[in-house]
């Protein structure tokens, strides 16, 4: 039987075809009935980018060749599972980006829960940070594929680690729900900061897609699936044309009607670079220009105020050392004897909550080691020879207490015996407040509930407020400060959120870290809303042109391309066409050596030593 030699020439412009390289491969099999033995000349030209693409995705590392037939449905599924996989962790990303402000509250929740401090930020973000990685390689390799017009057809491994980044993203999202789902407050919240940045970079990227969308649509022979894709993809692009007239940003103002700077007061003292709620962490934060000084009151088992964030002493003294047997008693169980001889700073030392140790100096650490139990008198006194301002949450004791129905006249006479001015103390329990005001006019009354409106706190005479950053809106914001209320944000850690705040004219917030905000005399950004408008508008009509220009430029090429008379094939059904007799061996080989690329501008010819021609369309079956 006489063998059959193929020879396919790859002709380009300008290039003739016997100058194409030619690589010589035979195969003999064994001669039987309806059997030939094989002899071949591949000619193609390797691809190695295309290689490692199809490898990574796939794992079909010797499969070169662009294949036409269309991805499977069920391929076609996980890709959609591989989308919708990409974007839940692109959400949780920047979440957990923008939570950076809270850290150190999600790990005193967890604290509570399991009695034991550490960083449970540090390996969400570690796996979050590998997942968003890996997903959006995945998501960069399909989109690859699709432009290179090769199936689809995502490897096992990869469909289970898919899999294992969603599940593992869901369970994430439904318990940061249930235990701390304010927090998603965040996320409204950092839009108005980089919600502007965020519209540029997501119509540059559905911009770059637009070259995928047009090759797609050229190359399409179904006149609906055009239809479709076009009306999809330009349905998106306009609609994210428009996302601008949603934006909103206080920082999207006049300069002019910028509000002076925010005061800042230290909360819990500076609480990053000192141990909360000792008379080190206040003088540091006094060192920062604070304008006042935030913490929590607790009272001692023989009526000494004393300050106290946790219901335990566990987390922040050396209890376990001095009294083990005590260590999960309430603190205000202990009298101030006992309470002075617990070390409140070896704990900052060894846990190290903000990871900002490693900055002080052997002086600073030397102090550190040295702290005590910081009581409410202490404070004040502190505070008034600094002519700052104090403001304190207040606890009140257990019922078998000795001061469980003393603990407002126990701190408040601690207030008036301290010798600060009144006007100095922003006064924050709810009970008794009447006699409170009665007895002490100067007060300054202080809620910490969120109200309906300014004039409910204004009948009560209270005329500040202390609530937690997500609770009040730009516009409260501004409502509050037009009706004299000053009203104090906490916590306050990160420039982004300051100048938020600064921009919807808060009167002053509560931070950990002045410090960072110290350094900061203007908004992050600030923009005049006609220098918005000409902004966005400039980007979306750039984007556009880009679009038409491209759409315009692949249906050229494609028009262009077929009206030279050249059609795209498959090379895998060249070969089988001519292979019928074949045993299934023996076409397996042959898909292995039909390894080339897809015909971008030439002819190509299919010879038999017979003296046969075989032309592409003809083996097609066209």
């Amino acid at each position: 039987m006489a063998a059959i030699t193929v020879c396919i020439y790859k002709r380009q412009e300008g290039i003739p075809s016997h100058l194409c390289q030619k690589v010589r491969k035979e195969r003999k099999g064994a001669s039987s009935f309806g059997q030939v033995p094989v002899c071949q000349w591949d000619v193609y030209e390797r691809q190695l980018c295309l290689s490692c693409i199809t490898g990574i995705y796939g794992c079909r590392w010797k499969r070169y060749q662009r294949s036409h037939d269309d991805t499977t449905k069920w391929e076609l599924l996980w890709s959609f599972v591989l989308l919708f996989t990409f974007g839940l962790l692109l959400l949780w990303s920047y979440f957990w980006w923008e939570a950076h402000n809270d850290y150190s509250e999600y790990n005193w929740f967890l604290y509570n829960r399991s009695g034991e401090w550490s960083d449970g930020t540090a390996p969400i973000l570690a796996t979050t940070a590998a997942g968003f990685t890996y997903i959006t390689l995945l998501m960069v390799l399909a989109l690859c594929h699709v432009a290179l017009g090769q199936q689809l057809n995502l490897h096992w491994l990869h469909k289970i680690g898919v899999t294992a980044a969603l599940l593992t993203t869901v369970v994430g999202v439904i318990s940061v729900t249930q235990t701390w789902g304010y927090e998603w407050d965040v996320v409204p919240i950092s839009l108005q900061a980089t919600g502007p940045f965020l519209h540029i970079g997501a119509v540059a990227a559905v911009t770059a897609l637009s070259w995928i969308v047009a090759g797609q649509v050229a190359r399409a022979e179904k006149t609906i699936f055009q239809v479709v894709l076009v009306v999809l993809y330009f349905t998106v692009l306009l609609a994210l044309y428009t996302v601008p007239l949603y934006v909103t940003s206080p920082c999207i103002m006049d300069p002019s009607d910028l509000k002076q700077r925010p005061d800042v007061i230290g909360h819990q003292g500076a609480a990053m670079l000192a141990p909360e709620n000792t008379m080190w962490s206040f003088q540091r934060a006094l060192q920062m220009n604070v304008t006042g000084l935030e913490t929590d009151v607790t009272i001692s088992l023989d009526g000494v105020p004393f300050l106290m964030h946790d219901t335990t002493l566990r987390r922040t003294t050396d209890v376990q050392k001095l009294f083990p047997e005590r260590q999960w008693d309430d603190a205000s169980s202990f009298n101030w004897t006992d309470l002075r001889q617990l070390n409140t700073g070896h704990w900052f030392l060894k846990d190290d909550p903000f990871g900002t140790v490693q900055t002080l100096s052997a002086h600073e650490k030397q102090l550190i080691g040295n702290q005590s139990v910081c009581s409410l008198e202490q404070l004040l006194k502190l505070a008034s020879f600094n002519n700052c301002t104090v403001v304190f949450k207040l606890r009140r004791p257990p019922p078998e207490h000795p001061c469980h129905y003393s603990w407002i006249n126990d701190t408040l006479q601690t207030v008036l015996n301290s010798g600060i001015q009144q006007s100095l103390v922003f006064w924050t329990p709810e009970e008794d407040r009447a006699q409170v005001r009665k007895s002490a006019p100067g007060l300054v009354q202080t809620s910490l509930v969120k109200v309906e409106s300014p004039e409910a706190l204004q009948r009560d005479g209270v005329s500040a407020m202390l609530l937690r950053y997500n609770q009040a809106s730009t516009q409260e914001i501004r409502d509050f400060s037009q009706n004299n209320i000053n009203l104090t944000l906490f916590t306050v850690n990160e420039p982004w959120l300051y100048s938020v705040l600064w921009c919807s004219g808060v009167s002053s917030v509560s931070s950990e870290a002045p410090h960072v905000l110290k350094k900061l005399p203007y908004p992050v950004w600030l923009m005049k809303p006609d220098e918005y408008t000409v902004l966005w508008v400039s980007v979306d009509l750039v984007s556009f042109a880009v679009v038409i220009a491209i759409f315009i430029f692949q249906n050229y090429h494609t028009i262009r391309y077929r009206s030279s008379g050249i059609h795209s094939y498959n090379p895998e059904q060249i070969m089988l066409s001519a292979a019928v007799r074949r045993t299934s061996r023996d076409v397996n080989v042959m898909k292995e050596k039909l390894i080339f690329s897809e015909v971008e501008n030439g002819a190509e010819e299919l010879y038999t030593n017979n003296g046969y021609n075989y032309y592409t369309n003809q083996t097609m079956g066209q």
